[in-house]
């Protein structure tokens, strides 16, 4: 019982304790010792709990809470300190992590001899625990003497891999793991002993070596040799740093090999981002940019060059293109439509490598997207020899998709080419005006009959409508698809006449009826009709008003065609030509010689119609007329007749009219579209915000209206104050530049 059990006094008990301690020293110096048994460690374990558990004054607790430190720091004075003071460099190091390893370990067995302390004695007075003044022993004694020496040795090693030399990194790992280990779950003594100089010691290495490879070096050889510097700190830390100080030693290493010397690189002379560029260096540019992206702002230079490079070579396609086109206008015009083909084929080109540019080396980088948008809107909205690019693709399209086109391309080249174009439309700015090219030679093709191949037709409008939208495409759309109507509608047409042989319109007729609203507008009514054609006319009206009682139909002569048969002496033979020049032709069955007015009062068409209808029938490569006088020029004082001895070895032949040039129409019909539009967009702002500066109205319009075309600030200003005289907007009396919405 415990009664029973006899008081240990302070100093016999010790000298039972110290016996134990001593054989753990010896063990741990590796001196002829035998290993404890667990009787040993039971009989310190007991005489720990007798001692503490004995009725006061015995109960010695307190005692051997000093005492268990004063055996730490009574090993460390006598033998650990002396035994690392003597040692330097790395032999120093290694002494170090075998007396921490054997400290760690004495710790570990003294804690248990004295456990009964930590679980009564120390919970109940808030001491540290015994682990923990195990430690802070070795912390205060060893650690604070030789932290300093411990970490210049450390950086010492380091630098010399640095320099290609073979170390012991397993021994650093140790060492530095001391460093993580002594701050008990803080880092604090790895940061503030060993990590900030081992940085400052990193960022003055590379500052040294980024000033001698920026003079000697190439762009891509320095760029080569900080990758592989990079990549070697990285695995610096996976071996031996802790893993905390990556983030922080790259962004030294970063610092010193690239933000200093940024733009000195990028701008190398012949080797720097422009040279890589210029001689398509794919691996060294996609390397710049792994570099690059890694330091703040790093990347807006290298996306300006980019800029740049990608603007001067587009511009100098425009200028190749203007100088091809001045050199051909001398000689044939169809030429410089070659040329404009050609130009917009190495603008797609262009484009092409580009973007892959951004979406390989520049792993699809919104920085370089943005560069690229920028730099084709400089000369992509450039015109070439008084063209514009809006009318230059338009051109390009009709190009691929008629009949005997220039290009000559598989479905899927068509295909792919039609993106293309699709995707350069998104940089100029007159979309509209692309829009009313488009439709004009949309037109063309489909009333003549040129189209190649539906499907392409609406491929291309399903792409524009995802690109600019339903309204961009809505009357294109309608374009297509009144032809098939207007097929069904002539197959109807054919079947009422063979189930009405009354209705008779002497000639094969061919009618295609069309939406206004879709298509480009035409001058109608304009021709008196011969008499024989005046007959089909009333025979489909007649047919079309069975059908349909509210439309009404407007003939436009300008687009037909006809084929009539002509009598000439050699021979028959049958003319392919436009309504127009058919009428003309069928006047000289009444009369053998006309003048050139009694043609125009009997054609009722304008002069500007009449000279170019006697121009091709008289002074172009067939000469149906004869003209006196014989001159290559039409002129009002001109007499016809029929040539009765032209001859041909074809038995048809096609009289061509050359068109009008619809360029200066097709603009002035934009711009009267955009008035609407701008009138639109005011009302529309102003309606909702009812009152509002000029600065900020003319912002929001061209804001509002920029994704078809870039409004004029003048054109916007005139259509104010055209909505102020209609009473749409009134001015402010106290401040004119302020706008009020009458509503």
């Amino acid at each position: 019982t415990m009664n029973d059990r006899k008081t240990i006094d302070l100093e016999q008990g010790w000298e039972f304790m110290q016996k134990g301690i001593t054989k753990l020293k010896n063990i741990l110096e590796g001196l002829p010792e035998t290993q404890f048994s667990s009787e040993d460690y039971m009989m310190l374990y007991t005489t720990i709990y007798n001692m503490c558990t004995q009725k006061p004054p015995h109960d010695y607790s307190q005692q051997l809470y000093d005492k268990y430190r004063e055996s730490f720091e009574d090993y460390i004075t006598t033998t650990v300190l002396p035994s690392l003071r003597e040692k330097h460099d790395e032999f120093m190091l290694r002494e170090l992590v075998k007396r921490w390893a054997n400290h760690k370990v004495m710790v570990r067995w003294l804690s248990r001899f004295f456990h009964y302390l930590d679980r009564y004695f120390i919970a109940r007075r808030s001491l540290p625990a015994l682990h923990e003044v195990g430690l802070t022993c070795f912390r205060d004694l060893v650690y604070q003497e030789l932290n300093a020496k411990v970490r210049d040795a450390v950086i010492s090693l380091i630098d010399q891999e640095r320099e290609g030399e073979q170390i012991d990194r397993a021994l650093l790992k140790n060492v530095l793991d001391i460093f993580v280990e002594i701050g008990m779950g803080q880092m604090d003594h790895y940061e503030n002993d060993f990590e900030a100089s081992m940085l400052k010691d990193t960022a003055a290495y590379y500052s040294r070596k980024a000033s001698n490879w920026i003079l000697e070096d190439s762009c891509p050889d320095y760029m080569q040799k900080a990758e592989d510097c990079l990549k070697r700190e990285k695995e610096r830390v996976s071996h031996y740093l802790h893993s905390t100080s990556e983030p922080k030693l790259l962004e030294k290493v970063q610092n010193e090999l690239l933000s200093v010397y940024a733009n000195q690189l990028l701008e190398k002379e012949h080797s720097g981002c422009h040279a890589l560029l210029r001689d398509d260096k794919v691996e060294d540019l996609s390397r710049m940019y792994r570099l690059f992206s890694k330091i703040p702002k790093g990347l807006d230079p290298v996306a300006h060059i980019f800029k740049q490079h990608v603007t001067s070579e587009g511009t100098a396609l425009v200028k190749q293109a203007e100088d091809a086109a001045s050199n051909k206008k001398a000689e044939k015009k169809d030429v410089v439509g070659m040329q404009e083909q050609v130009f917009v084929r190495k603008v797609i080109e262009l484009h092409d490598k580009y973007l892959a540019y951004v979406n390989d080396c520049f792993m699809n980088h919104t920085l370089f997207h943005k560069a690229l948008k920028e730099a084709f809107e400089v000369f992509c909205n450039k015109g070439v020899a008084g063209s514009s690019s809006a009318e230059l693709l338009a051109t390009f399209c009709d190009n691929i998709l008629k009949k005997g086109g220039s290009e000559k391309l598989s479905d899927e080249a068509i295909e792919e080419t039609l993106e293309k174009v699709v995707k350069l439309l998104a940089y100029i700015s007159d979309k509209d005006l692309f829009a009313e090219f488009y439709r004009k030679k949309l037109a063309r093709r489909l009333l003549f009959d040129k189209s190649a191949n539906d499907d392409h037709e609406r491929s291309i409008l399903t792409k524009l409508k995802q690109q600019c939208g339903g309204q961009f495409t809505s009357k294109m759309e309608g374009m297509v698809t009144d032809l098939t109507l207007a097929r069904e509608n002539q197959t109807n047409f054919e079947e009422y006449l063979s189930n009405n042989p009354n209705a008779n319109p002497g000639i094969d007729l061919t009618v295609t009826v069309l939406t206004t609203g879709f298509w480009p507008s035409y001058k109608s009514f304009d021709l008196n009709l011969p008499a024989e054609m005046v007959r089909c006319v009333e025979v489909f009206r007649e047919f079309y008003q069975s059908k349909t009682k509210h439309r009404k139909l407007t003939w436009i002569y300008s687009l037909g065609t006809c084929n009539i048969n002509g009598k000439f002496e050699p021979k028959t033979m049958e003319l392919i030509v436009t309504t127009y020049q058919a009428s003309t032709l069928l006047l000289f069955n009444a009369s053998d010689r006309l003048s050139y007015q009694e043609i125009v009062s009997q054609l009722n068409l304008s002069d500007d119609d009449v000279v170019r209808l006697l121009h091709s029938l008289s002074c172009a490569k067939y000469k149906i007329l004869n003209k006196e006088p014989n001159t290559k020029t039409i002129s009002p004082t001109d007499h016809f007749s029929f040539n009765e001895k032209f001859t041909d070895k074809m038995r048809r032949i096609k009289i061509p009219l050359p068109p009008v040039d619809e360029k200066k129409k097709v603009i002035e019909d934009v711009d009267k579209d955009r008035r609407y539009a701008i009138d639109a967009s005011i009302v529309r702002i102003m309606k909702s915000r009812k009152v509002l500066g000029h600065q900020q109205l003319v912002m929001e319009c061209v804001e509002q209206l920029g994704r078809m075309f870039k409004p004029d600030f003048k054109a916007i200003k005139k259509r104010i104050e055209d909505l102020i005289t209609r009473d749409y907007l009134e001015r402010d009396k106290d401040n004119p530049n302020l706008f009020r919405y009458l509503a």
